[in-house]
C-alpha cells in the first residue's frame, strides 16, 4: 500500500518534512507492526524536467511533419559564454506556437517506462532534449500534444517543483489482518493512534457537505438488484448519475491517484478509484444504457457463474468461468462484471457514456481470493476484498462518489422515492458491532508493565473502538471495520503495539525453587542449528500453508496421510492446507534467490509440519528440519574452477548432524523413485540411525524444480525431529586409544555392477571382527576390457590393530585371507592384483 504522507495529513497532523522526522515515523511504524519497505519522494521522476518556452519555430528541412524548435530553460543550460543558451529540440507535435510555455525533458531525464533522454539526431538535425506530453510524464492519457502551460508559468522551474509534486511515499506492508489501513483513511487514523494524535474523518466531513435533491425520475425506476446468494455477496447497492460528461479529470484528482501510483483514465473512473484508496472501498462504474440494453430498467443479478461461463473483463482477457466464481449480470446483457475482482469490458465507461450506474458491495473474501488466483487476475479491488471489506457506510460512500461524480462530469444524481439520496440497497447479511471486555489489571499482568487506564482508554478510542466503564473493567465495542478484534486478547494486543513493546522492561521469569535447564528437544536443535550453519547454510522461516497440489508433490508415499488439514478461511486458494512438509517453502524461497540473480542459495528450516485422518478430531503437529542447496558450492578462484552444489554435499551435512548428535550405527539406503516421486532416481538415500529411520536426501528432480524458475540442480533433505531426539547420544562411547601400532593393507575386488559399497563395507567388517578398526573406500575403477563389462574394480583400505599386543604379520595375513574368502563367497567378487 503506497501511503502518500501529504494526503494523509489532510486529515491529521504527522510532521514529514525533514529526513529525520521520515525516520522517526518509520521506526515507529515498524515498532507497530506495520513494515515499511521502501519511501518514494515524488519529484524525483521529474529529474532534469523543467518548464520551458517555445522561442521558435521553424519547419524540419527534411519533414514535413516535425518542427525544429529553440526552447529557453533560463539558466539549467548554459553556454560557453555563460550565458542562458537556447536548446534546440525537434518535435513532432503539432499543437503549439512560439511564445508557449511547455515541459521540457532535457539531457539525462529518465521518463516513465525507463524512456532515456539523450542527445540525438532526427533526419540529420540535432536534438538536445524532448518537449513532452502529459502522457509521456506519466500524468495523464493525453497524448494529442505537448503539454501547453499558463503564460505566467516561471520558466526554468523544475517540474516537480511547479506542479507541487514534491510529496514522500510510504511503501507499506500491510498485514492481512488489517483490511483498514489499506485506505488512506485507515492509514490516518492509525498514525494519528499510534502518535497520541487526532485526526479527522473525511467521511464524517464529506457526508455532512451532501444535500439530496428531488429527481422526477428515481433511481428504482432505473435499476433493480437481485442477490442470489447473500454468502457471496452480503450487501449490494447500485446509484444512478444521469446525463454526464465523460472527459479529463480536474487537476486535484489526478494528483491524488497519481500519489498512490494510478494513472488517470477518466473523470468518471477516477472518481471510483479516489473512493478506492480514500475509504478503502471498492467501486465499479457501469454504462448504466448498456445494462438496459434496450429495456426500461436495468436488473442486475448477482449470482454463480456457470461452468465454462465466458466473460471479457475490462483488460481485454476472455476469462473461462467455474462454479465458485462470482458473477455480476444482467437479464438483457448478461455478464458484465467478476465479482470482487474486475467489471466487464462490454459495461466500461466510455467517452459516449452518458449515464451511469454505480455499484458499492461487499463480497465473500474466500470467493474473492479463490477467483483472483485462479484466474491470476489481481487488481486493488481484489486485494481489499479478499480482505474483508466493512459493509456499514457502504450508502455514505456510494453518496459521497455520486456527489463527486456530479461535481466533475456533471449530471443529475437521482433520488429515491423518498426524496432521499437514490440507492438500491439489498442488505442480505449484517455485520452486527460485537462488545468485547477488557480487564486493565489482567492487561498489566499479561504485559509485564505499568500502563495506565486512562491510556488504555485512549487507545482504544483511538483505533475506533467505543469504550465504557471505569476502572478495572471497560467494555469495549469493536468497530466492524475490524474483523481480526475477535478476543480480548486481541484488544491486548492493540494496546500494547501502540503503547510499544520496547518500552517493556525485561525481567526473568518467576520460579520457586526450581532450576533452569534445557529440554532434550532444545538440546538437539541447538546442535541441529549451530551444525548446519557451520555447514554455511542459513536459517530462513515460510509459510505453514500450502496448496493441495505442492503437498501431494512434496510428500514421500510412505509419509503421506490420508487426509489433508485444510483451513476454513484461507488467506488464497494457494495456501488452502496445512503443509505437510517444509520443502514447498523452501522451493519457493530457491525460486526468489534464483530469480534475484543469488548465485550460492543454502538454506534450512526447523518448523512444525501437519498431518491428519479422517478419525482424528485434531492434527498430529511433527518437528522437522529441512535444507535445499542450489548453484555454486565454491566460486571461481585462483585455486580452482566452479564447482556446483551436488548430492554428496547435502549427505555431507547431514553426515555432520550425525556426528555432532552422536547418532549410532548411521546408514544411508538407496530410496525407491516410486515413493520419493519427486526426486531423481539414482539420487536418493534415505537415513536410518540402527532401525529408526531419521529422512531422507536427495536431488531435486529436473521436472519438479524447473516448476520453480531454476536450472541449476537443487539438493534438498528432510529430518523428523522425533527420531532425532530419540537416537541422539549426550555424547559418544569412550574408546581408549591404543598403544600399539596398526597394519593398513590395501585390496582390490571385482564385483558386479549392482554390488554397492554398502554390501561391500558391511561384509569385510563382520569378517573382520574386533581386529579390523577401520575400512574405507579408496577408488572406483571401470575398465570393460581389463576390468569387464557390467563389472567395477573396488579399492578398499583396511585398518587392523589390537589394543593388548603388537599384531604380527602371519597373524595378520590368516585374518586378511579369511576376510577376502568371505567377501568372495558373500558378494562373487574377484582379487584384482
Amino acid at each position: 500500500m503506497l501511503a502518500p504522507l501529504k494526503w494523509i495529513n489532510e486529515y491529521t497532523n504527522i510532521p514529514f518534512s525533514t529526513d529525520e522526522e521520515i525516520k522517526t515515523l518509520c521506526d515507529r511504524l515498524d515498532l507497530t507492526g506495520t513494515g515499511v519497505e521502501g519511501i518514494e519522494k515524488m519529484g524525483s521522476q521529474f529529474d532534469h524536467v523543467v518548464t520551458g518556452v517555445v522561442l521558435k519555430k521553424e519547419k524540419h528541412p527534411d519533414s514535413d511533419h516535425m518542427w525544429v524548435c529553440k526552447v529557453g530553460v533560463g539558466d539549467k543550460n548554459v553556454g560557453a559564454d555563460g550565458e542562458p543558451e537556447p536548446l534546440q529540440i525537434v518535435c513532432g507535435a503539432q499543437n503549439f506556437n512560439e511564445g508557449d510555455h511547455i515541459v521540457v525533458a532535457m539531457i539525462g531525464a529518465v521518463l516513465p517506462g525507463d524512456f532515456k533522454i539523450k542527445k540525438s539526431k532526427l533526419r540529420g538535425v540535432a536534438s538536445c532534449g524532448m518537449n513532452c506530453s502529459a502522457r509521456e510524464l506519466g500524468l495523464s492519457n493525453d497524448h494529442e500534444g505537448i503539454m501547453i502551460l499558463p503564460e505566467d508559468t516561471p520558466v526554468g522551474m523544475p517540474l516537480a517543483q511547479y506542479l507541487d509534486k514534491n510529496e514522500v511515499v510510504l511503501d507499506l506492508e500491510i498485514t492481512p489482518n488489517r483490511p483498514d489501513c489499506l485506505s488512506v483513511r485507515g492509514l490516518a487514523r492509525e498514525f494519528a493512534a499510534m502518535n497520541g494524535r487526532d485526526w479527522t474523518d473525511p467521511i464524517a466531513d464529506d457526508f455532512a457537505k451532501l444535500k439530496a435533491s428531488k429527481t422526477e425520475t428515481t433511481v428504482e425506476d432505473e435499476v433493480d438488484v437481485t442477490v442470489e446468494d447473500s454468502t457471496r455477496c452480503p450487501r449490494y447497492t447500485a446509484a444512478v448519475i444521469k446525463g454526464v460528461k465523460v472527459g479529463p479529470s480536474p487537476q486535484w484528482l489526478v494528483d491524488k491517484l497519481l500519489s498512490v501510483g494510478q494513472r488517470s483514465v477518466n473523470n468518471i473512473v477516477d472518481v471510483t478509484n479516489y473512493i478506492l484508496f480514500l475509504y478503502g472501498q471498492p467501486m465499479h462504474a457501469f454504462d448504466l444504457d448498456w445494462l438496459k440494453n434496450g429495456e426500461d430498467r436495468a436488473h442486475i443479478i448477482v449470482r454463480a457463474a456457470k461452468e465454462g461461463e465466458k466473460l471479457t473483463t475490462l483488460d481485454g482477457q476472455e476469462r473461462a468461468l467455474t462454479e465458485d466464481m462470482t458473477l455480476i449480470t444482467t437479464e438483457s446483457a448478461g455478464p458484465v462484471g467478476l465479482a470482487g475482482v474486475m467489471g466487464g469490458l462490454n459495461s466500461e465507461i466510455t467517452e459516449n457514456t452518458k449515464n451511469v450506474c454505480i455499484e458499492v458491495a461487499t463480497f465473500e473474501p474466500g470467493s474473492t481470493s479463490r477467483t483472483s488466483r485462479n484466474l491470476k487476475l489481481f487488481s486493488e479491488s481484489s486485494m481489499r476484498y479478499e480482505r474483508e471489506v466493512d459493509d456499514h457506510d457502504i450508502d455514505v460512500r456510494s453518496a459521497i462518489a455520486a456527489a463527486l461524480i456530479q461535481e466533475v462530469a456533471g449530471g443529475e444524481v437521482l433520488c429515491n422515492r423518498q426524496g432521499d439520496f437514490g440507492l438500491v440497497d439489498v442488505w442480505s447479511k449484517k455485520t452486527e458491532p460485537e462488545t468485547l471486555a477488557f480487564r486493565c489489571n489482567r492487561f498489566r499482568d499479561f504485559v509485564g508493565d505499568d500502563v495506565p487506564n486512562e491510556f488504555i482508554a485512549e487507545v482504544l478510542k483511538r483505533l475506533g473502538c467505543v469504550v465504557d466503564g471505569k476502572g478495572d473493567e471497560l467494555s469495549v465495542v469493536r468497530p466492524t471495520f475490524r474483523p481480526d478484534l475477535t478476543r480480548e486478547i486481541d484488544l491486548y494486543e492493540e494496546v500494547l503495539r501502540i503503547w510499544g513493546e520496547d518500552r517493556i522492561p525485561s525481567t526473568l521469569p518467576k520460579s520457586a525453587k526450581r532450576v533452569g535447564h534445557l529440554t532434550d528437544f532444545d538440546i538437539v536443535r541447538r546442535k541441529v542449528d549451530n551444525t548446519l550453519r557451520a555447514n554455511g547454510m542459513n536459517e530462513t522461516l515460510s509459510y505453514s500453508f500450502n496448496s493441495l497440489e505442492e503437498i501431494d508433490c512434496f510428500q514421500p508415499t510412505s509419509f503421506k496421510e490420508s487426509v489433508s488439514v485444510e483451513l476454513l478461511n484461507p488467506l488464497n486458494s494457494e495456501q488452502a492446507h496445512l503443509r505437510q512438509s517444509i520443502l514447498p517453502g523452501l522451493m519457493e524461497s530457491v525460486r526468489f534467490n534464483s530469480n534475484h540473480g543469488t548465485k550460492r542459495v543454502a538454506l534450512y528450516e526447523i518448523g512444525t509440519v501437519f498431518s491428519t485422518t479422517a478419525e482424528r478430531k485434531l492434527p498430529k503437529e511433527r518437528t522437522r528440519v529441512a535444507g535445499v542447496l542450489c548453484g555454486n558450492a565454491k566460486d571461481k578462484s585462483w585455486d580452482g574452477e566452479a564447482r556446483k552444489f551436488d548430492f554428496f554435499d547435502a549427505k555431507g551435512v547431514l553426515e555432520d548432524v550425525a556426528d555432532v548428535l552422536n547418532l549410532p550405527k548411521v546408514k544411508f539406503k538407496v530410496g525407491d523413485p516410486g515413493e520419493y516421486s519427486f526426486l531423481l532416481p539414482g539420487r536418493i538415500a534415505v537415513m536410518f540411525s540402527g532401525g529408526t529411520q531419521i529422512g531422507w536426501v536427495g536431488e531435486i528432480h529436473p521436472q519438479v524444480s524447473s516448476k520453480y524458475d531454476t536450472d541449476d540442480a537443487v539438493c534438498a533433505f528432510e529430518l523428523d525431529f522425533a527420531a532425532l531426539e530419540k537416537t541422539a547420544m549426550p555424547a559418544k562411547p569412550y574408546v581408549d586409544l591404543s598403544e600399539f601400532p596398526a597394519i593398513e593393507m590395501d585390496q582390490n575386488f571385482v564385483v558386479d555392477e549392482s554390488v554397492t559399497c554398502e554390501r561391500m563395507q558391511q561384509v569385510i567388517t563382520s569378517a573382520g571382527g574386533k581386529l579390523l578398526t577401520g575400512v574405507s573406500l579408496v577408488d572406483i575403477y571401470r575398465n570393460p576390457v581389463t576390468v569387464g563389462a557390467g563389472k567395477k574394480s573396488m579399492s578398499f583400505k583396511l585398518t587392523y590393530q589390537s589394543t593388548e599386543k603388537t599384531l604380527e604379520s602371519s597373524e595378520v595375513e590368516k585374518l586378511h585371507n579369511k576376510v577376502v574368502t568371505k567377501v568372495a563367497g558373500a558378494t562373487g567378487a574377484t582379487m584384482r592384483g
